[in-house]
This record gives C-alpha cells, structure tokens and sequence, in this order.
C-alpha cells in the first residue's frame, strides 16, 4: 500500500506517524483539523486496536470527531476534559521559532482553545509549511456574521499601519455561499504576502469589534514533526533546542490507508 501513497501523502503519514509516540496510555489528547491531522487520527486509532491504547480525545470540529470515533477514540469535550496533555494538529505555515499560520480548514478558533488548554502542542507538517517568514498562506479571521462588512472595513483599514506586504481581505466562500465555522462564524481570509511582526498583528486584529480569533499561533506550539516522501522525519522541539532526524519504517496495512 505504502507504493500507493503520493510523496506528499506519505510525508504527512510519517509526520503522523511519529508524532502519536508523544501520546501514552491514559491521556487526554487533542485533535486536530485537516488532512495531516486526519492521517494522526488514523494512527492514534491503530494504536487503539492493535495496542490496547486507552486515550481521551478531545476533536477541534464535527469531521474530526466523526472520524475518531470511526477509528475507536473516545471523544469528550473540552468542557469534561477540562485540561489536556498534548494536541497534536497540522499548521498551513511555520517558522524557525514554532510560529504557526492554522485555519486553512476554518477550524483556528477550536484548535487555539483546545492548544492552549494543553501542556505542549505537537505540530505535523510537511516540509513545504516551512517558512523563513509567515504569510505567504492567506492568514484566517473568523469573525461573527452581525456587522461583518464593518468588521472587514476595519481590518484594512488597520492593515495600513501594520508591517504586511499586502492589504487584501476576502470573506470565505463554500461554493455561492460565505463559509461557516463549526460555530457559525464568518472567515475572512488576509492575504498578507509576508507578516513582519506576528505578534503584534495578532493583538491588533484581536482588538478589532466583530473579529473572534485570529489564526496566528504565537508561543504556542513546543515541537515540530516534519515528514518527508521517503519516510524521514525530523523533529524540532523548541523547548529543549533540539533537532533530531528519524526514518519511519512502515509494511502494506489497511489499516490506515482505508477510505482515506
């Protein structure tokens, strides 16, 4: 099966791959959105049926929770978890200090929560999320529908006095219709082209009426685990300095690979 996967497939499974080690048995975990977290799911379950893993998940959308609890994950949520020991979820970017670009998917506000209620958060990635500076990926800003074309006018015109290469603003489609959020929100996607100081934008926009959250992760995320086509993997934790290289090993199953 593993002759099947594309090379960028097989990056996101070996990221996925090594990042579940991080998780133990009788953990509380929390679970990302989008297509690399979908193959950490995948194998969080494996673990599940093959090892007797007895974990806790705590999904950050509606499609994550249905697929942990295809694959046997007992999902609560964040409210009777209360705290987490790891999330592990994809990013769209990241740079050399952890920093992180997330809500392609339009799920950066649960995944912020449910990161920011956990003791360290693992990022898989594969090597084309690697930046030497954010904002080439649209930065997300979900904001709530009452006054939204307000809320948007505001962001650009504060865009102007921001440190960005590009001002241009989009609200999210879904076909002919404005994306939704799990929790009935607006996108609205900044095209930014290069961020010169995340942190500052990130407060800025917080303060914006309308905005909820934005999907700049700053001083959130401890390691990340970027996979490759051939199977390497490496591995930067911010914490402890370090970088390790690694190579996943992995036989024909269909375990994983069903239905994905």
């Amino acid at each position: 099966m593993s002759g099947e996967l594309s090379p960028i497939d097989t990056a996101k499974f070996v990221a996925a791959k090594r990042a579940v080690d991080y998780v133990e048995d009788g953990m509380r975990v929390g679970l990302g959105t989008g297509s690399t977290a979908a193959w950490m799911v995948r194998c969080l379950g494996e673990r599940v049926r093959e090892e007797g893993l007895t974990i806790t998940g705590v999904p950050t959308s509606a499609r994550t929770a249905d697929l942990a609890r295809q694959v046997g994950i007992n999902v609560v949520s964040l409210n009777d978890a209360k705290w987490l020991d790891l999330t592990i979820d994809g990013t769209d970017e990241f740079d050399a200090d952890l920093c992180l670009i997330k809500g392609g998917g339009g799920a950066h506000l649960l995944e912020k929560i449910v990161a920011t209620a956990s003791d360290r958060m693992i990022v898989i990635a594969d090597p084309s999320k690697s930046v030497d500076q954010l904002g080439a990926f649209p930065l997300p800003l979900e904001v709530i529908p009452f006054g939204w074309q307000t809320s948007k006018a505001l962001v650009e015109e504060m865009l102007t006095s921001m440190d960005v290469l590009g001002q241009t603003t989009t609200l999210r489609m879904n076909g002919d219709r404005p994306f939704t959020s799990d929790e009935g929100n607006l996108i609205l996607d900044l095209h930014l082209k290069r961020i010169g100081d995340a942190r500052k934008l990130s407060m800025v926009l917080n303060q914006i009426p309308g905005v909820v959250e934005n999907g700049l992760f700053i001083d959130i995320c401890d390691i990340v685990v970027v996979g490759h086509g051939d199977g390497r993997v490496e591995v930067t934790d911010i914490n402890e300095g370090t970088h390790e290289e690694d190579r996943i090993e992995f036989v024909d199953t269909d375990n994983i690979f069903k239905d994905l």
